[in-house]
């Protein structure tokens, strides 16, 4: 093999090399329509040094675009959406946001995959969830005009849906849907007054008919307590109704009882829909007028057959607040004015203290119903107590 270089490139007489900023003075000079014949360069190291002076010559520019906007103010508007502030710097900004945007692209991926075998992941999040059903009602503010209508998906009540089929399935849960007004001053009261007597009315409302004690037939100590033990004969009549319960005595007036030994609530969660609504008395009484109407979901207390029965119960009451200073009252507690019951899917003629609900096909025992057809769930009729004493049939439960 011969060691003698070609006769154009000696060894000792490499071809000359150019710097960068001869390369960088030739493109401009070649850019600008003049200069010199180009130099003999490999043409990859052109490229690369060119491109990273248009990268220069970018940045500088949009550097001295940012300076002379920050002299001289906002840019004039432009049409809709236009950004009229500072340019957006991009670079490494602008290439995190296109990362950020491609990991989305593989979670999105990633989740419908996974929503595409489990879709109550989905589902639940939305109103109604996996079940089906259309989201909660906006809470009553006024007495409605009509029954509500038969929910859009029909069905027979479960363990894990015990409500399906029924209005109650859109209803507010336990206490939370018991909403309280705004208290103001009224009647020579303070706000602060009417507040509390707002919140005692809650109080009764959820000890009378949502405590579990009381549910399983306990002693309503805490819904006792609210009231005026000055008011003649009431606590010792619904004292009486408690300890002996019979037709005359009776404390499902007030309170929501099971027997224990019969049924029980299916699951922890009771739907109710009413309004509490303010208004005053004489000088130093404040009313509270509440409407509520409570659906209880149950099942056998022994053994499992899976049906579940629901028993409704509507109750209106008037509690009032009364100024110590002007009447002989029990300052904190508050007076029964009124309070009327209605009980749906329960024995008739039964007068021992419990609320007992039919189930299925096999309607509730006790007497015959021969009074008239009623929706348990019809809220746009007053209650007064002036209706039939006859047990009638309910339409739905």
């Amino acid at each position: 093999m011969s060691t003698v270089p070609p006769p154009d490139r000696p060894d000792d007489d490499p071809a000359p090399s150019l710097s960068d900023e001869q390369l960088e003075c030739f493109l401009r000079e070649a850019a600008e329509g003049g200069g010199a014949a180009a130099p003999k360069e490999p043409s990859a190291r052109a490229r690369m040094v060119a491109r990273r002076l248009r990268e220069e010559d970018e940045a500088a520019r949009r550097a001295q675009d940012g300076r002379k906007r920050g002299r001289q103010g906002p840019s004039p508007a432009g049409p809709p959406g236009w950004r009229t502030g500072p340019a957006t710097q991009l670079g490494n900004g602008g290439s995190r946001r296109r990362r950020v945007g491609a990991v989305v692209g593989v979670l999105v991926l990633a989740l419908l995959a996974v929503v595409a075998v489990r879709p109550s992941l989905v589902t639940d999040l939305f109103p109604g969830g996996e079940d089906g059903s259309d989201g909660p009602l906006a809470a009553e503010s006024a007495q409605p005009t009509g029954a509500p209508a038969d929910p859009a998906r029909s069905g027979r009540a479960t363990r894990e849906h015990p409500f399906r089929g029924s209005p109650a399935e859109q209803w507010a849960e336990g206490a939370d849907a018991i909403e309280v007004p705004e208290a103001k001053a009224l009647s020579g009261m303070s706000e602060k007054d009417v507040a509390f007597a707002l919140r005692r009315t809650k109080d009764l409302l959820v000890a009378a008919n949502l405590d579990p004690a009381v549910l399983r037939g306990e002693w309503p100590h805490e819904a006792l307590a609210v009231l005026d033990p000055k008011q003649p004969e009431l606590l010792p009549k619904l004292r009486r109704s408690l300890r002996e319960p019979d037709e005359d005595h009776d404390p499902l007036r007030m309170f929501t009882r099971f027997d224990p030994d019969e049924v029980r609530l299916a699951g922890d969660v009771v739907k109710v829909r009413g309004r509490m609504e303010l208004s005053a008395g004489e000088k130093g009484v404040v009313k509270v007028d509440a409407d509520y109407t409570f659906v209880y979901p149950l099942v056998r207390a022994q053994g499992d057959d899976g049906q579940v029965a629901r028993t409704i119960v509507r109750r209106v009451l008037t509690l009032t607040l009364n100024d110590p200073a002007r009447w002989n009252v029990t300052e904190g507690r508050l007076l029964v004015e009124k309070y009327f019951s209605e009980h749906g899917n329960t024995a008739c003629g039964v007068d021992d203290g419990y609320l007992h609900p039919g189930f299925g096909d096999d309607a509730a025992g006790g007497d015959p119903a021969t009074g008239p057809l009623t929706d348990p769930y019809d809220r746009s009729k007053p209650l007064t107590g002036t209706e039939s004493d006859e047990c009638g049939k309910v339409t739905r439960t």
